[in-house]
């Protein structure tokens, strides 16, 4: 586990594709355990170590992850995300151009719990909601294009379903368009940084993951 920063409420992690943030119907030990154990070993801390999840990220996506340590950062910490106080920066590899080099997407949003998936519309319909994102083309390669995604709201799938719905499945992601998966299963967007007030002592908390070690996502890097 890649720990990027810690403090006496708050701990952030590197996310691997693969990894689940809670417990679901796999039975996959989920990140929350492995963070609650870290705590638990580090600290030396005898019975039930608190680690309060934040948010999460789907399973097969890069990234940064919140826990909080303490009920009042996890308290604070969720408003912050309700009333979208935590701005979260996603990079995305394409296989196609987007029809803009910068743009903001506003669609609405369905999810069908049966197959676990989401479905995004131009206009209303029922049960949808409202998601918007901004992105804008910040790499390119003889193949694939790299966006950098800023999140206004935050939807079930929203980035993946989003860039599908304008002709840019994200590499890797059967489930929205693309048409070949990832070696490693992993679908090639990753939770960048992440920037916010500290819940508890108030000072601006900026953090970036390190890009993924990827040969693709290396390119980029270059």
């Amino acid at each position: 586990m890649e720990v990027i920063y810690e403090d006496n409420h708050i701990i952030i992690v590197n996310k691997r594709p693969g990894e689940i943030v809670q417990g679901d119907k796999t039975g996959d030990e989920p990140l929350v355990e492995t963070v609650r154990k870290y705590l638990k070993e580090k600290y030396n801390k005898p019975g039930n170590v608190f680690c309060g999840v934040v948010h999460r990220l789907d399973r097969p996506v890069w990234g940064l992850v919140i826990f909080a340590k303490t009920s009042k950062a996890l308290t604070r910490l969720n408003e912050m995300f309700r009333r979208g106080h935590v701005k979260k920066t996603y990079l995305a590899i394409t296989r196609n151009r987007p029809p803009k080099e910068e743009d903001r997407l506003v669609h609405y949003i369905t999810t069908t719990e049966r197959n676990n998936k989401s479905y995004a519309s131009t206009t209303p319909r029922a049960n949808s909601k409202e998601a918007a994102l901004s992105y804008r083309l910040i790499g390119e390669s003889e193949r694939y294009f790299l966006l950098e995604i800023n999140l206004e709201t935050g939807r079930k799938h929203q980035i993946r379903v989003q860039l599908s719905a304008i002709g840019c499945p994200i590499r890797g992601d059967l489930k929205y368009g693309d048409r070949r998966s990832n070696p490693d299963g992993s679908i090639s967007l990753q939770a960048h940084t992440i920037e916010f007030e500290h819940p508890v002592s108030h000072e601006n908390i900026h953090v970036e993951a390190p890009l993924p070690d990827d040969v693709l996502w290396r390119a980029f890097a270059e």
